[in-house]
């Protein structure tokens, strides 16, 4: 009785190895990582407002995973929450003034390898970013979107929810149409451990906020006859169903290519007074088959 009691036991902590060491190749750093595009952290802090989405091109092996199975740039995503940690616990934000100093005020709350952590903005000024806005967000709903994201603090990072993911994103379908429905079902099992996107996403959710939805636009059925249809060509009516797609199956490019979160550019090309006349080319050195080929010309 104790050997097959111990069996379910022993496969969780095989299993739970198993994650662990896949957990630590995936989350090694890539040998290189360009920046195509310098930031100002400064402008960032007086841009940002609470709620505003992060999304960052990551530079580890899991994140050019992410990159490749959603065929996008993005492969994390944190959310903006400002001095929202201040105004709670005296002793968190006692702690967080020690850790951040002024920084304290301009917190992101994201889920990493660690689990669900505070982040400053310093943390991302050498990483490719991009700035998405919840468009028409009410500000009474903002409270109740920061206190679900903060609420998570602490939480740990759910590794098999990330495989889940790149199985149900993998290009070639393995499995039966019908066996990969089951899909639909991660990351609803462990309330304590989740990932970034979807975090983010359950805490929009709660205001009725929509992330990506899956839709089909329906003409209204109008009046008959001949004047109904003179009103109908004058101005056609249109009803859209939306489908909520499950937190779960949220990925960091579903907040870019939202229709309801505005992309904001941050960087000195988005200057007010920016003028393309004033950039200054440097002029590339001709390669040495060119020069060679201007010599036999001459």
């Amino acid at each position: 009785m104790r050997a097959v009691g111990r069996i379910p036991h022993t496969r969780f902590r095989i299993r739970q190895r198993l994650l662990n060491v896949i957990a630590a190749l995936l989350t090694k750093p890539r040998r290189s990582y360009e920046q195509r595009l310098p930031n100002d952290i400064e402008a960032l802090r007086r841009t940002l407002r609470k709620c505003d989405v992060l999304l960052v091109e990551g530079d580890q092996r899991v994140s050019q995973l992410i990159c490749y199975l959603t065929k996008s740039s993005w492969s994390h995503v944190a959310i903006y929450v400002g001095d929202a940690l201040l105004h709670g616990d005296p002793e968190v934000a006692e702690e967080l003034r020690a850790r951040f100093g002024d920084e304290a005020a301009h917190l992101l709350v994201e889920a990493i390898d660690a689990g669900v952590v505070a982040t400053p903005l310093s943390k991302y000024e050498r990483y490719n970013l991009r700035l998405c806005r919840p468009h028409g967000l009410r500000k009474e709903d903002v409270p109740e979107v920061l206190a679900e994201v903060t609420r998570r603090l602490g939480h740990k990072y759910d590794m098999k929810h990330i495989l889940d993911l790149g199985r149900h994103f993998f290009p070639v379908a393995l499995m039966p149409a019908r066996w990969r429905r089951r899909d639909y079902l991660f990351g609803r099992g462990i309330e304590d451990e989740v990932i970034c996107s979807c975090m983010i996403a359950k805490a929009f959710a709660r205001v009725g906020y929509p992330i990506l939805p899956q839709g089909t636009v329906e003409s209204v059925a109008g009046a008959t006859g001949l004047w109904g249809r003179v009103r109908l060509r004058r101005r056609r009516r249109f009803v859209a169903r939306f489908r909520e797609q499950h937190s779960s199956l949220i990925t960091p490019r579903d907040f870019d290519l939202s229709p309801y979160f505005e992309v904001l550019k941050l960087n000195h090309f988005a200057d007010p007074y920016f003028s393309y006349r004033d950039i200054v080319w440097e002029e590339a050195e001709p390669s040495s088959a060119a020069a060679a080929t201007d010599e036999r010309a001459a």
